[in-house]
């Protein structure tokens, strides 16, 4: 009888989380929509500056590793692209979730709703960015006379879930440990510099010596960069190494959204 009841409690705990997000999403959805308006307000390139930042950053390395130092990768000014964009996805949300809590304190205090609504939407926000440079992905990919295929469809879907996962649960994870350790703040942004070396963003796999694979497969972002550019260049995704990913990351998400709900209830407090 006790199972019983026991289940009974956890389905409707279960259906009560659905019926929340079905609820908030009208608040997620003008929440988001408001984050954009804000960032683009009174800037005369808007869009254009969250597409100039990889390019510049393709344009350095390009001269550093290509011209320089000779890498020997074909397409190299694509090769950078097809990593630096859905880099700068996560590297910025991570970022900006140290203190977007912080940021929101009077919205905490003063508002009853669930709070992992506030990393999400910034989340959102760049997913939405990097969604929007993908046009620019596509000229590229036909300037050097590569032909989307069906591919991209379910490709660009796909991964977009699984970074997506990654994202928001180190996301919640960094936002919510940051208000009991203020210092967490300066430690992710060594930490994103340190995974930016460490991801195979400006390098191929295979230049990484056998005894330093192991850094790359216990990064969760390097099988993802691996396959966006696997989708962009080659129009194929590797399946076995999409399906370990997305595992990987939703055990990340979860992992992220216990530790943000069981430290919520102090968030009021803290603020």
């Amino acid at each position: 009888m006790a199972k019983k009841i026991n289940y009974i409690k956890v389905k409707k705990s279960f259906k009560s989380q659905i019926m929340d997000i079905l609820y908030y999403f009208d608040l997620v959805s003008v929440l988001t929509a408001k984050e954009l308006k804000v960032r683009y307000k009174n800037s005369v390139l808007g869009y254009f500056w969250s597409v100039l930042n990889p390019l510049s950053m393709a344009l350095i390395f390009l001269f550093a590793f290509k011209k320089v130092l000779k890498i020997p990768i074909e397409n190299y000014t694509f090769f950078l692209i097809c990593g630096l964009f859905p880099w700068q996805w996560f590297s910025n949300s991570v970022m900006v979730s140290t203190n977007i809590l912080l940021s929101n304190a009077t919205l905490i205090k003063k508002t009853n709703f669930p709070f992992y609504i506030i990393p999400l939407v910034s989340v959102l926000n760049d997913m939405i960015h990097f969604i929007m440079s993908i046009p620019i992905i596509l000229a590229l990919a036909l300037s050097y006379k590569i032909w989307p295929t069906i591919a991209w469809i379910y490709g660009i879907l796909l991964l977009t879930i699984s970074q997506f996962f990654l994202t928001f649960g180190i996301s919640l994870f960094v936002s919510s440990l940051n208000l009991f350790f203020r210092d967490l703040e300066r430690i992710v942004n060594i930490g994103i510099m340190i995974l930016f070396y460490g991801t195979p963003i400006f390098y191929d796999t295979s230049f990484v010596p056998q005894r330093y694979k192991f850094f790359i497969i216990i990064n969760p972002l390097a099988g993802i960069i691996e396959n966006w550019r696997d989708i962009f260049m080659k129009n194929s995704i590797n399946f076995p190494l999409f399906w370990k990913n997305l595992a990987y990351n939703i055990i990340i998400f979860s992992l992220g959204f216990f530790i943000f709900k069981k430290l919520s209830y102090k968030f009021g407090e803290i603020l």
